[in-house]
């Protein structure tokens, strides 16, 4: 008699676990199964994908597959749609298969949904035109939504026509996907960590007549600056001052906002893997530390962390997560720095535009704050980036721009971000 209900027990215990089991499989069927749909059915996703004005980029039906009619759009949102062969790991094509696979728990797979992206593909059109077959990255986001506006990497490729020798790097979204050197862009981090970690920084002054010499070594400025207070030491971009910051606050401390503000922490983009930048922390008290601090040594950044902090100092310290997709109703906030804090480098921002960057001259009608980048990359050039904002709630747009190997970064980067900001004010993107 035991014997038998042992045995009835045990036969219970299958059926509750097949149950528990055909359960488990249900509901991820329910909330899986398009992407499931899409992996075993293989090729090219049926669908279609259109931009924020409902412009068509892509479009499979009963296999027939076409791209935007327009060349340079094509060229243009090469990385984010992608292509039929899957070249690009970031492309929508590839990455939400499961959004454009139409698919019920009832019907099961079906022809295919259209998705709608938040980009403006003239704006891409715009930024590609402007880097003048040159390689390199541009961005441009709400920072009060987080959706993302413009993402264009060169070189591209035409995805109706694709090239049987591409160049070097076309299959890289290096929005996403890469890292740069920064140059000076990175003293937006240093600044971080000095307001946060020196009470009197704002009472300070700071000395440079062109170099100085750190652990006896020599690191050299861009010009003599002579005294000037932190506001001025940004504006000039002074090494001298940003080294004996950085020399400061410890190696410690700034990797620890390399952290903090994504520059080298995991970060995503709609489950897209965004790979760390880096920040090697140098000897104290060496010209390495220095140079760690003003964008140099072995600092790496990718342009979309950039954007990321830059967009969170332009919205009071906290960052609305970035997305090509729209957050609907489940939008995503995280605090980088303090209110306090984005709103004086915020301030100083501003400062460099008006009082190093020209103003109106380089950004008619526009009230910019931005920190330009002029970052040697060892071979005898060096890597021209820009970043920063609007000052304009109706137009509340954070930026970012590398042109590689192009030179300086207000005379290569500048235009680029000036016509990207002015076509999507114009556009009211």
């Amino acid at each position: 008699m035991k014997k038998v209900k042992r045995r009835a027990n045990a036969a219970l215990l299958i059926a509750l676990l097949l149950v528990a089991g055909l359960a488990v499989y249900l509901v991820r069927l329910a909330e899986d199964g398009g992407a499931w749909a899409g992996y075993f059915t293989g090729g090219t996703p049926g669908g279609v994908i259109i931009d924020r004005n409902g412009v068509t980029l892509y479009s499979s039906e009963d296999g027939a597959v076409s791209y935007s009619e327009d060349y340079t759009t094509r060229l243009a949102c090469y990385h984010l749609v992608g292509d039929s062969a899957g070249n690009i790991r970031t492309g929508a094509l590839r990455q939400f298969r499961d959004k454009l696979t139409g698919y019920s728990i009832v019907n099961g797979a079906s022809s295919g949904k259209t998705l709608q992206l938040t980009v403006d593909s003239s704006l891409n059109a715009a930024a590609y035109n402007a880097l003048a077959g040159r390689d390199g990255a541009v961005m441009l986001m709400n920072y009060e939504t987080g959706e993302i506006l413009l993402m264009v990497s060169t070189p591209a490729d035409d995805p109706a026509n694709p090239s049987a020798t591409p160049a070097d790097g076309t299959y890289i979204n290096k929005c996403l996907s890469a890292s740069f050197v920064p140059g000076s862009v990175f003293k937006l981090v240093t600044l971080a960590a000095a307001i946060e970690n020196i009470p009197d920084l704002f009472e300070r002054t700071f000395w440079c007549e062109g170099q100085s010499v750190v652990g006896g070594a020599v690191l050299k400025c861009t010009g003599s600056h002579g005294s000037q207070t932190i506001e001025q030491a940004l504006a000039n971009s002074c090494n001298c001052a940003f080294g004996a910051i950085a020399l400061e606050l410890g190696a410690d401390t700034l990797a620890r906002y390399a952290a903090k503000l994504g520059i080298t922490g995991g970060l995503s983009l709609d489950g897209i893997t965004v790979p760390s930048g880096n920040f090697d922390k140098a000897e104290e008290g060496s010209v390495g530390l220095a140079w760690s601090g003003i964008g140099q040594y072995n600092d790496l950044v990718v342009p979309y962390s950039l954007l990321r902090y830059v967009a969170a100092i332009a919205n009071g310290g906290s960052v609305m997560e970035p997305t090509l997709l729209g957050h609907g109703s489940l939008e995503r906030e995280t605090e980088l720095i303090g209110a306090e804090t984005a709103g004086r480098i915020g301030e100083m921002m501003n400062y460099n535009v008006q009082n190093a960057y020209g103003g109106q001259w380089t950004f008619p009608n526009l009230n910019v704050s931005a920190k330009t980048g002029t970052a040697e990359v060892g071979d005898g050039t060096s890597h021209a980036w820009m970043t920063g904002f609007l000052n304009d709630p109706n137009h509340p747009y954070a930026f970012v721009v590398l042109v590689e190997n192009a030179g300086g970064g207000l005379a290569n980067a500048g235009p680029i971000a000036n016509t990207v900001l002015q076509a999507a004010v114009a556009a009211g993107a």
